[in-house]
């Protein structure tokens, strides 16, 4: 993998600074690291999305969803069991993790909701009324008034 040095990007660019972390988080990311648990992320309407992730063995008390400004935290940590088990076969994984998602501007979580051994976590895209595209009413030439431009005129000293 090779690796890219994104410091002249930070050097010629100003206001940009999110864009050039993400760019940089993705780089840095391992492809294979990232696989556990398995989730989804659909989109349910035109501003509304859904990440569903798998989270067997897991209880609602240990599983935590936290929204830092543009960035989804979901984590889970299963309690010390003090039972002793003799597994003949262990294939659910109850190990810790911690998924970080991306949100673009102007998404917020509405809810959460764990079901099924899947935990839900719904998406809303509100965007402010002074961003959304708005219509431009075109008048013709006449019904606009053009101020007359001024005449120089000679003037002696």
């Amino acid at each position: 993998m090779r690796n890219y040095d994104l410091t002249p990007l930070y050097r010629a660019t100003v206001g940009f600074d999110r864009m050039a972390d993400l760019l940089d988080s993705l780089l840095t990311q391992e492809t294979g690291a990232n696989s556990y648990p398995p989730y989804n992320i659909e989109k349910t309407d035109e501003n509304t999305y859904r990440i569903s992730i798998a989270v067997a063995g897991f209880s609602e008390a240990e599983l935590r969803v936290e929204q830092r400004e543009t960035e989804l935290v979901i984590a889970a940590r299963k309690e010390k069991d003090d039972t002793a088990r003799t597994y003949l076969h262990r294939g659910i994984a109850t190990r810790a993790f911690e998924k970080r998602f991306q949100l673009a501007d102007h998404v917020r979580v509405t809810q959460a909701s764990h079901e099924n051994g899947m935990l839900h976590v719904d998406l809303l895209r509100e965007v402010p009324e002074a961003k959304k595209p708005r219509q431009i009413a075109i008048t013709s030439g006449k019904a606009s008034k053009q101020t007359p431009a001024l005449e120089v005129t000679d003037i002696e000293v």
